[in-house]
Order: structure tokens, then C-alpha cells, then sequence
């Protein structure tokens, strides 16, 4: 963390930027056109749902460095990167705080960069979180990237590609992710702005707005009093007064009733059409969907496993291998994996069942099943062995009969 003090040290100076330019700077730098940012997304229930799903389902499965040693695939508890990736990325962070940072970078900006702090003799010893928004993006005339990063007090430093871990979601150029926010600006502007209206209606009393007409012509004075009596006795906290007014007055309406504009059935839909966006099936967020039908809870999340959850272990995955990983390493057999049987944390009975037909089906040793549960290893050596079910190899031969 050393290496950043002298250059964000300065927080308090001033940077010669006044506020709107520095909105500007970081709206010009995420692509958006002012209309939507990160923060009114993040105000749209669904957005937030959807963010936080991805983001704790990236975040709650537990992210090992592996090595094939022979037959055997072992956790390289050895491996400087294994703490780093498992317990500590850095000095403010755990884990599952910085995984679940990153992930709701790149899930609504596309990106998603943190700073490798390398040591010379240990390797990797930090990752260090950059906001996508102070962060840009260059790729040079050999396809080699680097990468501007703001600081807080303005200044701006530049960083080779081997000194950034870039995290790309879904690209159309290849070496840039696409915003999310900005390709969904439409369906969330809409989302945002039907809660809004919907908000000013409860403000409103639930009333219409409309037109009041009289008989005759009022004059300037009337109709001054006139307008300040409905304000007064009509509108904000006065709203469900009864209001009596003389000459043949009549109220005509000219806004629609949120029954008229079917503002439920659109905000059910705006939830659908959102959760397409970040492939979240619309339950998950909380949301009825008629659309999708299972025939079990288990299939369900089943789905949600294999078609959200799963491209993004295995895009974090390869990222990890290419950028954290050296050629060197993974030639001598390390990778990175997530155990997603930690989705399983929950559900003690899932977790029995599963482990259990493990053990008894002859792929995991009695005491690997233990220790998946945090109970101490049995002393019977055939807690060490496999299992091989009877039904698939035949009974064990008794002792003096022949094996043939």
C-alpha cells in the first residue's frame, strides 16, 4: 500500500476541477450520456437485486489455487496467491468483500480493474481495487494495453498491462467490456422513472391532476384567490380535504389513474426486462415470473447455477490462470477454481446427501467428506480409501476363495 501513499496522499489539496467537471469527466469516461448513472441504477430495486445476486454468488463460493501433483489435484496452500485469492487481497479487505466489489464492477460497467502489487522475492502479495470510472482504458498500435488512472487529487498515472488485473465481461472490440448500464439505460431509465411518478402519485394524495372550470370569466384578483385556496387546501399534506367551490365549478381530469396506465403490469415487466439484461431468472430477485416454469425448486436453482452463475466462475477463472498466474506455474500444474459445492453452505441436507453419495459412490474418501464439513479426520485407515460400490465391481472375495 506503500506505493500509493505519495500519490493519493493528497486528497485534500484541490485539484483545479470544479465539481461539474469532475461529473463530466466521470460520465464521459463510462460512456454515459447524463442521463442514467451507477448510483440511479443502483436506486432501481431491480438493478440492485440483480447486482447483488451475481455479485454474492461470485463472492460466497470458496476461490482456491489448485495443483495437479500426479493423479492428485491439492489445494498449493504454498502459493503466495492462494491467501491472497482466498483470505486477504489486501489490508481493508476480505475475500469476499473484494470479490463481491469486483463483481458489481464489471457486472454494471463491463470492467473491472485492481492493481497487482508484486513482490520480488513473494510474488503477488496484494490486489488493490480501482474504481472503473477513474480508469481508462488504451490500447496501443502492437495491441499491448495500458491504463490512465485518476487519482483523487487529479493527477493521473499511467500503468502497463502486466501491472493491471483487467476483468472483462462480455466485449465487442475484444479488449473492452460493455457497459451494461448503458446498454440497459433505456429499460432501467424507464423502471426509475415510472417509481418516480409513482412516488409524486402517493405524494398527490392518489389524486389527478386536472383542470377546474367555472362559469364566467374570472378576474385577476379571483383568480389569484382561486389558485391560492386549491394550493393551500387541496395540494401536499391538505390533499384529502373536501373542496367546495361556487359558480358551477367543475373538475375535469387530465392525467391518467395508475389503473389507466397499468403502472403495475409495467413495473412487473420492467423487473423481467431488466433481469434479461444481467441473466438473473426473475425469481431470484424476488419477483413472480409466469414466463419460466420448473419442476422443482432444485432444478431451478439449478438453472441459475449453470446459466448466470457458471460463465462467470468460469470467465474469473481463466482470467486468474492468463494474468495472475505466470506460464512457468501453470505448466508445473496450478490453477485457479471455484468449489462451487460451497453454494451448498445452506442446505445441510443437500450438503449431507451430496457428500454422502460421494463417499459411498467411491470419488471421495470418508475423511475428504469429514473435512468438508470441518470434522476431524476417523483414525480407520479405510477412512483413507475409496469406497467402490459392490454393484459395480462385484462382492469382495473372502479370504482363501479364489479370485477367478
Amino acid at each position: 500500500m506503500a506505493f500509493f501513499k505519495g500519490w493519493f496522499g493528497s486528497t485534500g489539496k484541490k485539484s483545479g476541477q470544479t465539481l461539474d467537471q469532475i461529473r463530466q469527466a466521470i460520465a464521459e469516461s463510462v460512456g454515459y450520456s447524463g442521463a442514467m448513472t451507477i448510483e440511479k441504477a443502483l436506486q432501481v430495486s431491480a438493478v440492485a437485486s440483480c447486482v447483488r445476486v451475481i455479485g454474492e454468488g461470485i463472492a460466497q463460493v470458496p476461490l482456491k489455487i489448485m495443483r495437479v501433483d500426479g493423479n492428485k489435484r491439492l489445494p498449493a496452500l504454498d502459493h503466495p496467491l492462494y491467501d491472497v485469492l482466498a483470505n486477504k487481497p489486501n489490508d481493508y479487505q476480505t475475500s469476499f468483500e473484494y470479490r463481491e466489489t469486483i463483481s458489481m464492477h464489471v457486472t454494471l460497467t463491463g470492467n473491472a480493474y485492481s492493481f497487482i502489487n508484486r513482490s520480488a522475492s513473494r510474488g503477488i502479495i496484494e490486489l488493490i481495487p480501482f474504481e472503473p470510472s477513474s480508469v481508462k482504458t488504451v490500447r496501443n498500435d502492437d495491441f499491448t494495453l495500458q491504463y490512465e488512472v485518476r487519482a483523487k487529487n487529479g493527477s493521473v498515472k499511467v500503468f502497463p498491462q502486466e501491472a493491471i488485473w483487467h476483468i472483462k465481461g462480455p466485449s465487442w472490440n475484444s479488449w473492452l467490456g460493455l457497459d451494461a448500464v448503458k446498454l440497459a439505460r433505456k429499460a432501467i431509465l424507464l423502471s426509475s422513472e415510472i417509481e418516480d411518478q409513482q412516488t409524486g402519485m402517493q405524494q398527490n394524495g392518489v389524486k389527478a391532476s386536472g383542470v377546474y372550470s367555472v362559469d364566467g370569466v374570472l378576474k385577476d384578483d379571483q383568480y389569484k384567490a382561486l389558485k391560492k385556496w386549491i394550493t393551500e387546501n387541496i395540494e401536499g399534506n391538505n390533499n384529502t380535504g373536501v373542496m367546495v367551490l361556487d359558480r358551477s365549478a367543475k373538475f375535469l381530469q387530465t392525467s391518467m389513474t395508475g389503473v389507466d396506465a397499468q403502472t403495475l403490469e409495467t413495473r412487473k415487466y420492467q423487473v423481467e426486462e431488466i433481469c434479461r439484461f444481467f441473466r438473473v431468472n426473475p425469481i431470484m430477485v424476488g419477483a413472480e415470473s409466469k414466463n419460466t416454469t420448473y419442476a422443482s425448486a432444485e432444478q431451478m436453482f439449478l438453472a441459475h447455477v449453470v446459466h448466470c452463475l457458471a460463465p462467470w466462475y468460469q470467465r474469473l477463472e481463466q482470467s486468474i490462470d492468463v494474468n495472475l498466474l505466470t506460464k512457468e506455474e501453470r505448466q508445473k500444474g496450478y490453477y485457479s477454481a471455484f468449489i462451487e459445492d460451497g453454494l451448498l453452505r445452506g442446505s445441510m441436507m443437500n450438503r449431507k446427501d451430496v457428500i454422502l453419495g460421494y463417499v459411498n459412490g467411491g470419488l471421495m474418501y470418508p475423511n475428504e467428506g469429514r473435512a468438508l464439513l470441518d470434522l476431524n479426520p476417523d483414525d480407520d485407515p479405510l477412512s483413507d480409501k475409496l469406497r467402490v460400490p459392490a454393484n459395480v465391481v462385484g462382492a469382495a472375495p473372502q479370504e482363501g476363495q479364489d479370485n477367478a
